[in-house]
């Protein structure tokens, strides 16, 4: 399977322009740290990059501080309504983001996830699915361990701390000058040197899921945990 359309051998101006407004945007509301190692990121070969997610600015602080940092371009998956916003779509579409129906979304969006990185692309995803409601970490689907099971893919842990205190699920953002918010990313791995080589596919599929999000709950604030502190 072939993800068509994709041209990811290097982030394009237009990557950069928006990442540029995305830091500028996000520096106007509160301070930001980011941490980590982006050249431990692999610049050949399927990629995934997994984050939590508990806030609505968190695409945006992933587009600002670390998408601008990686010399090779990343896809994401949206929802196609995204795309007939006027001006949006155009603008989400040269960001590498490739609609996916509402309606069946799991199995689209599962399909266009494998192809994307069965072409070598870089994908990014949020386990969860869904912004947690309280700021710690959700029991997530295992879409994400069974992609990296099926394709190889090297899986980058990406940790987002108090986001949700700058811009809450269900109420707006707001300025947030006394606090700051962490962008950190953790050390790439790939789930065949982590797991056992013996493992039936239902206990891979498990014991994947569980190590994922153990890598990025590392990466977080002990009140961000959730199961996994």
């Amino acid at each position: 399977m072939t993800a068509p359309g994709i041209d990811s051998s290097s982030v394009t101006p237009l990557s950069h322009a928006l990442g540029l407004a995305a830091r500028i945007g996000t520096r106007i509301f509160t301070h930001v740290r980011f941490e980590g190692a982006i050249d431990d990121i692999p610049k050949q070969g399927p990629v995934i990059l997994a984050a939590n997610h508990v806030s609505n600015v968190d695409g945006v602080l992933l587009a600002g501080w670390v998408l601008p940092r990686l010399t090779r371009q990343v896809q994401w998956l949206g929802k196609r309504e995204m795309f007939d916003v006027p001006v949006m779509g155009q603008v989400i579409r040269a960001y590498g983001v490739h609609p996916v129906e509402r309606s069946g979304a799991d199995i689209e969006a599962f399909r266009m996830a494998e192809g994307i990185l069965e072409a070598g692309h870089v994908l990014l995803l949020f386990p969860e699915g869904t912004r947690s409601r309280d700021g710690a970490l959700q029991t997530p689907r295992d879409g994400l361990a069974l992609l990296a099971l099926r394709t190889g893919a090297t899986i980058v842990p990406i940790g987002l701390s108090d986001t949700n205190r700058l811009w809450p699920r269900g109420r707006k953002p707001r300025f947030w000058r006394s606090g700051h918010v962490t962008v950190r990313v953790g050390t790439p791995f790939r789930l065949a040197e982590e797991l056992p080589p013996d493992l039936s596919r239902k206990e891979a599929k498990s014991q994947a899921t569980d190590l994922i999000m153990r890598r990025i709950a590392a990466l977080l604030p002990e009140r961000q945990r959730g199961p996994y502190g």
